[in-house]
């Protein structure tokens, strides 16, 4: 097979190896960032975030191939984040995990050069400006993706109720 090879999370095609084969992956607005904590500057003028996740109705989980995905209903703006640095609520669309094939190294990103064991993509749109979740995934301000850490500890009960799904996607 000619042309860029299939990307992944492996040694070989993880996210450090992204550039290869798309260039674009080397911009500065790019995944995978490494967090320097030390380097991080507090802005006491962006507002806090503001999740309504009260009324979200969840239509699909599947096997993408790379992670488990699960869609929600995103008609209109119940299920949101609002607040910080944007101007209008971005929808839910779907979350989805990044993790890797020992217990200490999964994420996409990290914190000091520190990766976590999982990571959670929480992917939300701009609907007041875009019409389409794809129109809206091809502009440079049409998505904002949240990314929760997870660590490996004790059962957390609220999980249960996802992680008693994945046996319905155990294959692409």
């Amino acid at each position: 097979m000619t042309g860029h090879r299939i990307w992944g999370y492996g040694k070989d095609d993880g996210p450090s190896e992204w550039h290869r084969s798309y260039p674009i992956a080397q911009g500065n607005r790019q995944s995978p960032i490494d967090i320097v904590s030390a380097r991080a500057v507090y802005d006491p003028n962006l507002k806090p975030l503001i999740f309504s996740y009260e009324s979200c109705t969840s239509l699909n989980i599947s096997n993408n191939g790379h992670s488990v995905m699960v869609e929600f209903e995103d008609t209109d703006d119940k299920t949101a984040m609002s607040g910080g640095p944007l101007e209008n609520p971005f929808r839910l669309k779907q979350f989805h995990f990044h993790w890797g094939t020992n217990p200490s190294q999964g994420s996409e990103h990290t914190i000091d050069g520190k990766p976590f064991p999982c990571e959670l993509h929480l992917v939300h749109w701009n609907a007041r400006k875009y019409a389409t979740f794809g129109e809206a995934a091809a502009a440079p301000d049409g998505l904002a993706v949240v990314a929760v850490f997870l660590e490996v500890g004790q059962e957390h009960a609220s999980m249960n109720r996802l992680t008693d799904a994945f046996y319905m996607v155990k294959f692409k």
